[in-house]
């Protein structure tokens, strides 16, 4: 069993920076691979990034690419979503969430573990 704590979200302007952090529970964290998700009002939960369980793969949803960096700290039980160059339409819920295996990461079914959501808002 893996629980998922996020943090960092906030309000900023569009050109800003955030760090979101998930902290996670667990022993077995290592052994998962991790996704982010989001969710604007009325919309689905859409795929933003994915880090394999060594954190040596990643992959973005084309939105983000060069703007937001995922990574962990497996000694820490954390994964990390730098997000740079904010813009309005990056604002959402925010949820980290872990899976057993690094494939289909963009597929938000696979995950088996998910945060309760931090909120970003993007001002313009």
């Amino acid at each position: 069993q893996v629980q998922l704590v996020e943090s960092g979200g906030g309000l900023v302007q569009a050109g800003g920076s955030l760090r979101l952090s998930c902290a996670a529970s667990g022993r077995t964290f290592s052994s998962y691979a991790m996704g982010w998700f989001r969710q604007a009002p009325g919309q689905e939960r859409d795929f933003v990034a994915a880090i394999s369980s060594g954190g040596g793969r990643t992959y973005y949803a084309d939105s983000v690419k060069g703007r937001f960096t995922i990574s962990r700290d497996n000694a820490k039980n954390t994964v990390y979503l730098q997000m740079n160059n904010l813009k309005p339409e990056d604002t959402a819920v925010y949820y980290c969430a872990g899976r057993s295996s690094y494939v289909r990461t963009y597929d938000r079914t696979g995950y088996d573990y998910w945060g309760q959501g931090t909120q970003v808002t993007v001002s313009s």
